[in-house]
């Protein structure tokens, strides 16, 4: 069945470029791809994105509106950062020069904060997405991935916000350190358990923690589902500990993935802290819909 859009929503990360056909808030079709920004060689991103929706375009001009790292200046075109504070439905799109007609595509800009310095592109639609569902409300969006965001927002703004690397980190150090020989593929939840208590309470031993995992498995034979479990414990709870100030009486939204967000809601609750979930694509898809209800998209 041939599908035609009205608009394209696109999210294009690092990694992977994801897109849905759209008739006004309604999904018709998506497709998806390995073809991240850091697969896409400069001057390519127009190809790419064609080859991935050519199915639902006509002759007459389609609206694409794009977020995520292909508003980077290595992107499809730098979409310049925005200061906090700032209500992440009205940021100023930017739109990519020289298309085919039968594309008009825009793409929309990240988030930044001057001190302490830090920077989002991406997850501000995802946030958008979900203000837009909750107009009133007050208190703190955690985005686990990567690069884990912790942002306070109030009356319909992004108010501040801090980043943390932990998932990084987790990838570093499991396939590219010494560790990488004690880690297995499963996840032991009590150790997990135990590591976040242990890197909450004692960050400033995180270091040294870390390569206690490998000197047990060398002395302790320490099954390797458990090593793996208590390396992400340990990162998360030291992550818990610096962004302490975010959570500490508040009430937490979590918006990621299916595997890390829940191990972010384990160690909130066993602080004690009330934790919602929100799906991440479908906070991607209500965030672009916000964008484009409340911006004139302009030939």
């Amino acid at each position: 069945m041939s599908v035609e859009a009205e608009w394209i929503a696109v999210d294009w990360g690092t990694s992977r470029l994801r897109a849905w056909a759209m008739q006004g808030e309604r999904v018709l079709d998506r497709a998806q791809s390995e073809d991240g920004m850091a697969r896409v060689a400069a001057g390519g991103f127009e190809a790419t994105l064609l080859a991935l929706v050519e199915p639902w375009l006509d002759t007459a001009p389609v609206d694409v509106l794009a977020c995520g790292m292909v508003g980077a200046r290595q992107g499809w075109v730098e979409a310049p950062y925005a200061a906090v504070p700032a209500k992440p439905e009205e940021l100023d799109l930017v739109r990519v020069p020289a298309t085919t007609p039968r594309l008009r595509a825009f793409v929309t800009p990240g988030l930044k904060q001057a001190k302490p310095a830090d920077v989002m592109r991406g997850e501000e639609t995802q946030i958008a997405g979900y203000l837009a569902g909750h107009p009133h409300w007050d208190g703190v969006i955690c985005l686990p991935g990567t690069h884990t965001k912790w942002v306070h927002a109030s009356a319909g703004e992004v108010i501040s916000f801090q980043t943390c690397l932990s998932g990084e980190m987790f990838d570093l150090l499991s396939n590219a350190s010494v560790l990488r020989h004690s880690i297995g593929t499963g996840f032991d939840m009590g150790a997990f358990d135990q590591a976040v208590e242990d890197g909450l309470s004692r960050p400033e031993r995180l270091a040294a923690r870390l390569f206690g995992l490998r000197a047990r498995d060398l002395l302790e034979g320490v099954p390797p589902d458990s090593t793996r479990a208590e390396l992400s414990g340990l990162l998360i709870g030291a992550e818990l500990a610096a962004s302490k100030p975010y959570w500490l009486g508040q009430e937490v939204v979590l918006i990621g993935s299916e595997q890390l967000a829940p191990l972010y809601a384990r160690a909130l609750e066993r602080q004690g802290v009330p934790v919602k979930s929100a799906n991440a694509e479908a906070m991607t898809l209500a965030g672009l819909c916000a964008v484009r209800a409340r911006q004139q998209v302009q030939a």
